[in-house]
């Protein structure tokens, strides 16, 4: 079964260093390692901030309306996401809590995918 995990972090109240940057990502290189190795990672990807993204809402008449920015205000953000294909719920579980967006405040959200069988 697929299963989506989203990762949510806090809001940085100001840039990251080149080195906050590498550290994190030392820490994400050997998990990457992990869910290849094992078979389950079917794909991942991490989001650019907020204020990058743009949200579209079409009105009950049609009418469709862009605005920048989330569409909710929030202090943590989605910052990125592994789709992987894991045997059951727990073992997907098993994997949220090896991420290392699960520690030092963050969370990964897990959600089962559902799949439609197309018409």
């Amino acid at each position: 079964m697929k299963y989506m995990l989203l990762l949510y972090g806090a809001q940085p109240t100001e840039p990251p260093t080149e080195e906050a940057i590498q550290q994190e990502m030392d820490e994400y290189w050997p998990y990457e390692k992990a869910v290849i190795d094992a078979g389950v990672k079917v794909a991942s990807e991490a989001l650019q901030g907020v204020e990058t993204a743009t949200t579209v809402q079409v009105r009950d008449n049609g009418e469709r309306v862009v605005t920048d920015g989330p569409f909710a205000e929030t202090r943590e953000i989605l910052g990125g996401f592994y789709l992987i294909d894991a045997p059951d719920l727990d073992a997907a579980l098993d994997w949220a809590a090896r991420c290392p967006a699960s520690r030092r405040g963050g969370k990964v959200e897990v959600r089962p995918i559902l799949e439609f069988d197309a018409p």
